[in-house]
């Protein structure tokens, strides 16, 4: 199994993925997320010139945030400087288009933009629409040395619905998926294995990538102890987050909240009818969303929170889970890495050597 991580880019990214690439990880997916992040395509210009190993990987690009023509030049041209170590990430949208107050992309749309996407990628002349119209377009001057499209780009579609996981196998296309523990990883592969066979596919060719997020705790230490917190806590809140945003663009959280845990969603909930403006209350729910947690949410995140909704546990404890979740037939494995540091790479990297 490879070892990866998921990294919200700014502007110094690149230093992260240096380091990462020194631990031994083999992939770096960077977010697509414009009101919070640096622009995708910028921070994997930066990894891409300061590396020479690392795969990068769009995590995961969002069919609305740019026009399919201009993705794919974005794809080629860091091919250019990374040539064969580029990967296509794609998906309907959860941050991106939550932080603009808008639902996810529709499905239809974004096979669309796959299809345009990864035929420009082929050299292929494809129909493309714009404002109703449509035309023929392709590369004009691909060998030039602007782009690279010799070097396959391997496509990833995250998917965590039935609809999505049957796409990703009549594409034949690697799968990414949020785990939130062991059992919901278990059953989400096994979705993902029969809708692969169902679609008349190899087994052994399914390439499965787990993002997790979690704290691998130092001996004795608290579940939410200040650097257990610093770590996981942007990760442990993106359930209120998710949650508390149901009701106006019907789709679910990502992972359930356990029963118990439901007085601090109703906490969060007086909190958010705080946030203004009304009209506009996303715009604080998703500030520093997948990042850091805010000051506002340092009571709600308790060691009850983080155990729950994290893989945050001692060394021995997750060697196990990581274990369970290969035997599951994953292939790859992301850590959601916020604004973490060197130390917290280390951290996984001697875990993950030992699994």
């Amino acid at each position: 199994m490879d070892l990866g991580l998921l990294i919200p880019p700014v502007a110094d990214s690149w230093k992260t993925i240096k380091r990462a690439e020194e631990l031994g990880f083999t992939r770096a997916w960077f977010y697509d997320t414009q009101m919070l992040n640096t622009e995708v395509f910028v921070a994997m210009t930066a990894a891409a010139l300061h590396t020479s190993r690392i795969r990068l990987a769009t995590g995961v690009l969002i069919p609305s945030n740019r026009i399919a023509p201009v993705a794919a030049s974005g794809l080629a041209s860091l091919n250019a400087l990374a040539p064969g170590r580029i990967d296509f990430g794609i998906s309907t949208g959860f941050t991106a288009r939550r932080t603009l107050g808008l639902g996810a992309v529709r499905q239809r749309d974004l096979e669309e933009y796959i299809r345009v996407v990864q035929g420009l990628l082929e050299g292929e002349t494809v129909n493309w629409g714009d404002a109703g119209e449509v035309r023929k377009i392709r590369f004009l001057d691909a060998d030039i040395g602007a782009i690279n499209i010799k070097d396959r780009i391997p496509l990833h579609i995250a998917a965590t619905g039935g609809r999505g996981r049957r796409l990703v196998a009549r594409l034949g296309a690697g799968w990414l998926a949020s785990v939130a523990g062991v059992p919901y990883g278990q059953a989400s592969i096994a979705d993902m294995q029969t809708a692969w066979r169902e679609a008349g596919r190899d087994s052994a060719a399914l390439y499965a990538s787990a993002a997790i997020s979690g704290c691998v705790l130092r001996p004795g230490e608290a579940y939410d102890s200040p650097r257990v917190k610093a770590e996981t806590g942007a990760h442990a809140t993106m359930i209120l987050h998710a949650m508390i945003e149901q009701g106006e663009y019907g789709a679910p959280p990502r992972q359930p909240l356990p029963a118990h845990l439901q007085p601090i969603l109703e906490r969060y909930r007086e909190m958010y009818q705080h946030y203004v403006p009304e009209d506009a209350r996303y715009l604080s729910n998703h500030r520093g969303h997948l990042m850091y947690l805010r000051p506002e949410e340092h009571e709600l995140c308790t060691a009850e929170l983080i155990r729950a909704t994290t893989w945050t546990a001692p060394p021995e404890e997750l060697r196990e889970r990581l274990q369970q979740l290969t035997a599951a037939g994953y292939s790859h494995i992301a850590i959601n890495f916020g604004l973490g540091t060197f130390e917290r790479l280390e951290q996984w990297a001697e875990l993950f050597s030992s699994v």
